[in-house]
């Protein structure tokens, strides 16, 4: 069942998927593109995200961002909200949330979110009343779909931070600069290599952030870029025809031949080897 709700006038889209055999995710942005939460009470199961397999583990919650390609070994046993940034932005919206940057957009990715029996049972209403929402029609509905995604991303977004190691440690304040960081990252890894843009950005030095990511056991913020720019790459190789020149391009290198080396120094394949693993 894919119960889909288009608000009229701002092209918003919300739906909730269950049972649903063709649940998955493309991995590379589209206009329009579509963030997901998925919801396992069943047995554990393999998530494939961006190629690499993972345990899925029951009773969990897994966020998943627009642009992340992502299928599952039993996607019929899953429940998935989904919606776009025209029915929720995330970011616009953090004050509300507070999830920017750490359950979406986060370090620890994917982020499998472990559930308590009352936890799920939050959940499963949320289901339930996500569903007679859908179901019923007036005009009040979208109001009510974005109170519901809400309540579900405020419920993850706490638990998530209670199974984080650092986070008591840290003030509001300071947690606010670590996801500061990764939404300036996801912005900006294209045309920002260097981690003095960023601290720059934050009003911090550079060895500032490192001691800050220190405390939560994050890599350095300088591992944090390239890894983000692997990941970009590894997604154009995988999901799109672009020659390994255009890629250099898009991801801010203008020297191809630079970007060929930076890429075998930080996966540990070579363009042309790794684009041979791809998977039709």
């Amino acid at each position: 069942m894919n119960l889909l709700f288009v608000e009229r006038g701002t092209n918003g889209l919300f739906s909730v998927r269950t049972g649903d055999s063709d649940l998955k995710g493309d991995g590379v942005p589209k206009a329009g593109a579509i963030n997901t939460i998925v919801f396992n009470r069943y047995g554990d199961q393999k998530a494939t995200i961006d190629q690499v397999p993972y345990n899925f583990p029951a009773n969990s919650i897994l966020p998943l961002v627009a642009n992340q390609h992502f299928a599952f070994e039993r996607p019929e046993e899953l429940v998935a909200w989904q919606f776009n940034r025209d029915f929720y932005c995330i970011v616009d919206h953090d004050v509300e949330v507070g999830c920017a940057g750490f359950l979406f957009y986060g370090i620890r990715h994917p982020l499998f979110v472990r559930l308590s029996q009352q936890e799920i049972d939050q959940i499963a209403l949320i289901e339930k009343l996500s569903i007679e929402e859908l179901e019923s029609k007036d005009s009040m509905q979208a109001e009510m779909l974005r109170i519901l995604l809400k309540r579900l991303i405020i419920i993850v977004t706490r638990i998530a931070k209670k199974q984080t190691e650092g986070y008591s440690k840290l003030t509001e304040d300071k947690m606010s600069v670590v996801r500061m960081f990764n939404l300036l990252l996801e912005d900006n890894f294209k045309t920002q290599h260097d981690v003095q843009f960023y601290a720059n950005a934050l009003n911090k030095s550079p060895k500032t952030l490192a001691n800050l990511f220190g405390i939560f056991n994050y890599p350095a913020p300088s591992k944090l870029i390239q890894r983000r720019i692997i990941l970009e790459a590894k997604r154009y190789l995988f999901y799109t025809d672009k020659s390994a020149k255009e890629i250099a391009y898009l991801l801010g290198f203008s020297n191809p031949a630079h970007f060929s080396r930076f890429f075998k120094l930080y996966s540990g394949h070579s363009i042309s080897d790794f684009r041979g693993q791809r998977v039709e």
